[in-house]
């Protein structure tokens, strides 16, 4: 007879401890885990926030309406002299819209005025500074050259042919880089001929500033100044050009006794 060495397992007394059973919940814990954390659904959510957004408007309508409500209870007078007090404020508004308006277009006109007078100051200015010499210039006009071999050309000559340019229109004109001025003059000095005192070499060239269709018939007519200096063996040329430049300058001259008449 063969014997098991496995022996069956004894049962647990009352003395076998083992796991602890859970505590019993009351009621209230039931009903807490049954609601926290909360099992919202969409649907839910989305009739949540339309019932927030509805009752957000009922509160700025509300607000709203208490608002106007203290107008709507005013009395008659009291509304009568709200009315006439928006209506003074607005016509001083417009008031003080007029006064300024009328500011800016005053400052408008003065600053156009200021700048056109400042304007014909500058152009007066430069046209009185070229008839004086004191500024350069340029425009149309001619070169006259007038070479003397044999020295006969004397100042008077010159003089003529001067008057001559004149006469025809000329606005600006420089002899040897000597500026012809009002107050110019010429003379014999040494064998040879003199601007203002200082002697000038030939060939005499005339840089002429004007309109080369006055400035050039009127040296070439019959008699004039072309005809005369080769009559004195003179060579002499005449060229057109559409831009002479004058650049000889003269000092501006203070003048001792005559003062400017205007208040």
């Amino acid at each position: 007879m063969s014997t098991d060495d496995t022996m069956p397992p004894e049962p647990e007394g009352p003395g076998t401890a083992g796991p602890p059973a859970p505590p019993e919940q009351t009621g209230r814990q039931r009903l807490a885990a049954g609601l926290w954390p909360p099992r919202v659904s969409r649907a839910q959510l989305i009739v949540a926030l339309l019932l927030f957004v509805l009752g957000l408007g009922l509160a700025i309508q509300v607000r709203h309406n208490s608002d106007s409500s203290a107008l709507r209870g005013a009395r008659q007078e009291d509304l009568v002299r709200i009315l006439d007090e928006l209506d003074g404020r607005t016509k001083r508004l417009d008031d003080e819209k007029q006064k300024l308006e009328a500011q800016r277009k005053e400052l408008e006109s003065s600053s156009n005025q200021a700048d056109e007078a400042r304007k014909q100051t500058v152009e007066k200015e430069r046209q009185l500074g070229i008839l004086a010499g004191t500024v350069a210039a340029q425009g149309p006009g001619i070169t006259l050259k007038v070479t003397d071999a044999k020295g006969q050309v004397q100042s008077d000559k010159l003089l003529d042919t001067l008057q001559e340019l004149r006469a025809a229109g000329a606005e600006a004109i420089q002899i040897n880089g000597v500026r012809i001025v009002a107050g110019s003059y010429f003379s014999d000095e040494g064998g040879g001929v003199a601007i203002d005192g200082k002697k000038i070499t030939q060939p005499y060239e005339f840089r002429v500033i004007g309109k080369p269709q006055d400035l050039e018939p009127a040296l070439n007519i019959p008699g004039g100044v072309v005809q005369t200096l080769e009559k004195e063996q003179a060579t002499v040329t005449v060229a057109r050009s559409t831009k002479i430049v004058v650049d000889a300058l003269r000092a501006a001259k203070q003048p001792d006794y005559a003062r400017s008449s205007s208040s």
